[in-house]
């Protein structure tokens, strides 16, 4: 058995027993699932406060639906697709709003883990990683939930397929026409300053799925 299986398999029995009236085990479910459910919120909106009311919104919506759950999909695909759906009305609503989040805690995330407190490489990274993240955010919704599913979250193109109700087929030219824009975005001859990344951060854009278009700085001794 594969380990995509018994996860499977082990989120299929917690789903049974949260079904037969055991409480712990829907909480074993939000434990299991809550940190990828809040990562792909913020993922998608771009803020802290919204995606924490997503996620709790979302296992609070699904424990009183549980009851209609079939599992004709798995538990995981269930709750990522209110995520997604949840987390893509709340951008359209905030727009709608003409409200902008001002400081971005993808970004600040980012920086704290490759900066280590050094202001100097802060500064380095900060207008770097802010473009990257602005080319993200301006790839067409389909394709950045797309790219946040496959590259930000590790699903494989069949689970983003089933999660947005399309084929590999498309999933895999979205990933493709993705790369294609966010090099078009990041190329170096639209950068007014070109700097070298630092090698934490090319190795976070790699981890990514992102591409690296500007030379990484050695490793410091």
């Amino acid at each position: 058995m594969t380990n995509a299986e018994r996860e499977a398999a082990t989120a299929s029995a917690l789903v049974d027993a949260a079904k037969a009236g055991d409480a712990r085990a829907f909480d074993s479910l939000v434990k299991r699932y809550r940190k990828r459910i809040y990562a792909l919120a913020l993922h998608m909106t771009g803020s802290a406060s919204e995606a924490d009311d997503i996620a709790q919104e979302v296992f609070l919506k699904a424990y009183r639906a549980l009851p209609q759950f079939e599992g004709r999909s798995q538990f995981f695909t269930w709750v990522y697709r209110m995520t997604v759906n949840r987390s893509l009305n709340s951008r359209r609503d905030r727009a709608r709003r003409g409200e902008d989040t001002l400081d971005d805690p993808r970004l600040e995330l980012a920086i704290a883990v490759d900066a280590r407190g050094n202001p100097g490489r802060e500064a380095e990274l900060r207008q770097t990683y802010a473009r990257l993240l602005r080319a993200l955010d301006s790839l067409p919704i389909d394709m950045r939930t797309t790219v946040i599913l496959v590259s930000l979250q590790g699903m494989s193109h069949g689970e983003a397929g089933v999660i947005q109700k399309v084929s590999d087929g498309t999933i895999a030219w979205r990933m493709h026409e993705a790369r294609r824009r966010l090099h078009d975005a990041m190329a170096p001859e639209k950068l007014q300053r070109p700097r070298a990344l630092s090698a934490e951060l090319a190795r976070l854009l790699t981890d990514a799925g992102l591409p690296i278009l500007m030379p990484a700085l050695k490793p410091r001794a």
